[in-house]
């Protein structure tokens, strides 16, 4: 070997050590962050996590084993803080609310759909934020609104009630997710828009707004910024789905426009208008003049897209997997019928109000919170101004992760965690839970702190109504529901990464639970 090549080897080798020393963020040198697993130079540990090709969740699991409660992962130019105690979430969402209540940077595809961070979920804890979620909160979930919009959720209730029937006797059996999908779409749609629209426009308008989730998914070039060139046919593709998501919405604000405009004449709108002047959301939006924002019709799109498209996936997946566990233990079957009886009657009307003397509907819808919450992540926040947490620096610029679906499998704050049990929540361990988190976390299907859903109080009661509903009808087997699900297998409509019962009552999709990302899943309007 030449002098010059073990001159050059001496030098590789020396800035090797200065970097891992001074600028790794593994290594302890940079910022003293948490632990975490050694990176690569540049790439840090991205390309590890995509070579072991599994689940990100198990991934985060075995770092949690090896390097504790809060670890670090560099992935690309991304730093990512996870955290997963319920002491240090707590002490970070809840003590220290407003420090975490900030989010990162977004993706430009992200970008695209959000209209530069104008929405709810993504906006920057500031002035913007406030505003949009203040008018959110008053115009569409408060209490004297929700009570006046009750009679929305009751029409849609009867009118799910009789589509299932309907295919129960045509096919024998209904696949219920996308039928409680449809129904909670319908909800929300009438809710945002006062207008009651077909059931094909409601199915396109719902495949759109998936399709939205699913392509502002993170991607590589997310993490490594220096990819995107490669990656334009992507970007051309989320241009040309936004556009699809205008021409399909846009209607509809016009429409309620005119209305408005014209005080209440339907003649002016080529929609059933149901709702009066003032009772929408994008009634509010029109008028609303957020700091340093104008709302033009794409900025309204934006705002109304996320409270369906959220509030949508959130509602009927947790109805998709209550369901699941009433067909699977028949014993939690009939002691909710039996309230249910004890409460109405086999064929009373089961009203709003009924629900608050229901304690076991309660539970169980608490149970499936816990059980199966709607993402193993909350959206991904960042700290106002570098602080410490833990004992660790946390900057400014690092995507701090809360790793919430540990909490409930967590065996020193639950009893069983693995069983599906409401009796939890009425004589056990869950009886004191505080959804929200603010006297301690034990779980957090809602998130906590400033970005705490503000419609969680909202989402558990329709998936309350929604599971006694369920339940005004005949009792169901495991037997049903296996020989549903060899049906679906032999026709060939499942994925083999799915597992789908459809039977009177439960259409259950299995991999929401068992897969997950730090970046993936959507909460109501964190």
């Amino acid at each position: 070997m030449e002098v010059m090549d073990i001159l050059l080897l001496g030098l590789a080798i020396l800035f090797f050590c200065v970097w891992w020393k001074y600028w790794s963020v593994t290594g302890g040198g940079k910022k003293y962050l948490p632990p975490g697993p050694p990176g690569w130079p540049l790439v840090g540990n991205l390309f590890q996590v995509v070579l072991q090709r599994r689940p990100f969740i198990y991934i985060v699991r075995d770092l949690r084993k090896k390097y504790g409660p809060i670890f670090t992962m560099q992935m690309g130019q991304r730093t990512l803080v996870i955290i997963t105690s319920s002491e240090l979430i707590h002490e970070a969402l809840v003590q220290n609310g407003p420090l975490y209540a900030s989010r990162p940077p977004d993706s430009p595809i992200r970008l695209i759909f959000s209209m530069g961070k104008c929405a709810i979920n993504s906006a920057e804890y500031g002035p913007l934020w406030r505003a949009l979620r203040r008018n959110f909160v008053t115009e569409l979930i408060n209490p004297t609104r929700i009570k006046q919009c009750s009679w929305i959720r009751k029409w849609a209730m009867e009118y799910h009630m009789k589509r299932l029937e309907n295919e129960v006797s045509q096919n024998g059996f209904v696949e219920v997710m996308a039928n409680c999908r449809l129904t909670i779409c319908s909800i929300l749609i009438c809710l945002c828009f006062g207008a009651k629209i077909s059931e094909e426009r409601i199915k396109k308008i719902e495949f759109i707004l998936k399709d939205v989730m699913l392509i502002t998914a993170p991607q590589l070039p997310d993490f490594l910024p220096v990819l995107t060139p490669l990656f334009r046919s992507q970007v051309k593709t989320a241009k040309k789905l936004r556009q699809t998501q205008l021409e399909y919405l846009v209607p509809l604000v016009r429409d309620r426009k005119a209305f408005v405009d014209s005080n209440g004449d339907p003649k002016t709108s080529q929609s059933e208008m149901v709702s009066p002047i003032g009772a929408a959301y994008v009634d509010s939006l029109f008028s609303l003049e957020p700091p340093g924002r104008k709302l033009g019709e794409a900025e309204i799109i934006t705002l109304v897209s996320e409270t369906i498209g959220a509030g949508t996936d959130t509602s009927a997946t947790a109805l998709e997997w209550a369901l699941l566990h009433l067909v699977i233990d028949q014993e939690i079957q009939e002691k909710l019928y039996k309230e249910i009886v004890d409460c109405v009657g086999k064929n009373g009307s089961i009203s709003e109000s009924d629900v608050e003397k229901m304690p076991y509907l309660g539970a169980i819808v608490k149970e499936t919170f816990r059980r199966h919450p709607p993402s193993h992540f909350v959206l991904s926040h960042s700290v106002t101004h570098d602080t410490q947490l833990g004992g660790y620096n946390i900057p400014s610029d690092a995507y701090v992760e809360f790793y919430t679906a540990w909490l409930t499998e967590d065996p020193s704050l639950w009893k069983d965690p693995g069983e599906f049990r409401p009796e939890r929540f009425l004589t056990g361990d869950g009886v004191d839970v505080d959804l929200t988190g603010m006297r301690g976390v034990k779980m957090l299907p809602f998130g906590a702190g400033r970005r705490i859903c503000p419609a969680w109080s909202l989402v558990s009661s329709d998936s309350q109504q929604s599971t006694r509903r369920g339940k005004g009808r005949p009792r169901y087997s495991t037997k049903q529901v296996m020989a549903v699900v060899a049906s679906v297998n032999e026709k060939g409509t499942g994925e083999c990464s799915t597992t789908q019962a459809i039977v009177a009552g439960a259409s259950v999709t299995g991999k929401g639970r068992e897969e997950g990302h730090p970046l993936k899943g959507q909460r109501w309007l964190e």
